[in-house]
């Protein structure tokens, strides 16, 4: 049976040799992992119960149906409270009976100690895995969802950078002369701005009435206007090289048109350079919304994220030590799992040990 879909034999060359870095490989599958487990953490992580079983009824709330409290006999009409109904039940005893996630706390609501919003300490007993923050918020679920908003923030960032990065530096490499002078100056011109001073402006002057989804949007914006240039360098001298192959002039001898020269031909032969700095992008990303969170100019508030524990742990950092603790230990594991891959991806596509140039 014929293969639908075989790759390249080089390519299958330098794919092999990256699963032979185990480091690396077993890193990569960690991540994958995590982010595959992320979309249905609501299974594991979350105050809506799997399953409530009332007078001869089966509810499932966790799949986003909502239940008020009158439809299990509470009186009340907003959303019934499951872990408060799934003690109630069992006190009961009279055949009634909740399931809740592991963890059965969302990363947004607060869990009140003795009737005040302090810091908590691990528990087991209470489902508090890493304890809570100063607002009484599970830290165990703000960490998953703070993880997984930075990875699906970072390969949107790495994305964005790419594509502006990759169409100016292969254009300016390509075409030479003039445009490539033009655009030299005007990304000298554009490096020369304060990244930090314009989120500050930026972030100032938005309106607070703008969604999170929004502002989140606007943020990303913001780091790949400021973050593209330096892949354009990248690929420039790339394609500056490529472009003086001997197979480059027998494409342009034949007629061939720019658009194939430069995604039929250049492209293809500078992907060891686009794959090699991917997971260092990557960081970059992740280091940088860590940062802004840090500083308060990061994703809006109550977005989870693990800036915003380490500058509550920073401050209770005598009270509460589990808080930065917890997230300075996630943000270490994130970022040395994605430096193994990236050692591992630049190991492997290093066109020295493919290339028959000299």
């Amino acid at each position: 049976m014929a293969k639908v879909f075989e790759l390249n034999p080089l390519t299958q060359k330098k794919l092999n040799r990256f699963r032979a870095i185990h480091r690396g490989y077993y890193s990569f599958l960690l991540l994958i992992a995590f982010l595959i487990i992320s979309t249905i953490t609501r299974f594991f992580i979350g105050s809506d119960a799997l399953m409530v079983k009332y007078e001869g009824e089966t509810y499932f709330p966790v799949m986003g149906n909502y239940y008020s409290g009158k439809t299990f006999g509470e009186d009340y009409a907003f959303e019934a409270k499951y872990r408060d109904l799934q003690i109630k039940f069992r006190e009961a005893d009279e055949g009634n009976f909740i399931i809740m996630p592991f963890v059965p706390f969302n990363a947004f609501e607060n869990d009140a100690v003795d009737g005040v919003y302090k810091p908590d300490a691990p528990s087991f007993a209470k489902r508090h895995l890493l304890g809570t923050d100063t607002t009484g918020r599970d830290i165990f679920a703000r960490l998953i969802f703070g993880t997984r908003i930075a990875l699906i923030f970072a390969l949107a960032f790495t994305v964005s950078v790419y594509a502006i990065g990759v169409s100016i530096g292969c254009a300016m490499g390509y075409f030479g002369g003039v445009f490539d002078l033009i655009f030299q100056r005007l990304i000298e011109i554009w490096s020369n701005i304060p990244f930090l001073y314009m989120v500050i402006i930026i972030f100032s002057v938005i309106p607070s009435t703008f969604s999170t989804s929004s502002r989140i949007m606007i943020l990303l914006g913001v780091l790949v206007l400021f973050s593209w240039t330096s892949m354009t360098y990248y690929m420039r001298t790339a394609t500056y090289k490529e472009k003086e192959r001997d197979y480059t002039a027998a494409a342009k001898l034949i007629g061939a048109s720019h658009a194939r020269i430069i995604f039929k031909h250049i492209l293809p032969n500078t992907l060891s350079t686009l794959v090699t700095f991917a997971p260092f992008t990557v960081v970059a990303a992740i280091t940088s919304i860590t940062a802004l969170d840090f500083l308060g100019f990061g994703l809006p508030a109550p977005t989870p994220s693990l800036g915003e524990l380490l500058k509550q742990g920073t401050a209770t950092l005598r009270t509460a030590p589990w808080i930065v603790s917890s997230a300075f230990g996630t943000l270490v594991i994130i970022l040395t799992l994605v430096t193994f891959i990236g050692e591992a991806v630049r190991e492997s596509f290093d066109p020295k040990k493919f290339t028959i140039y000299q």
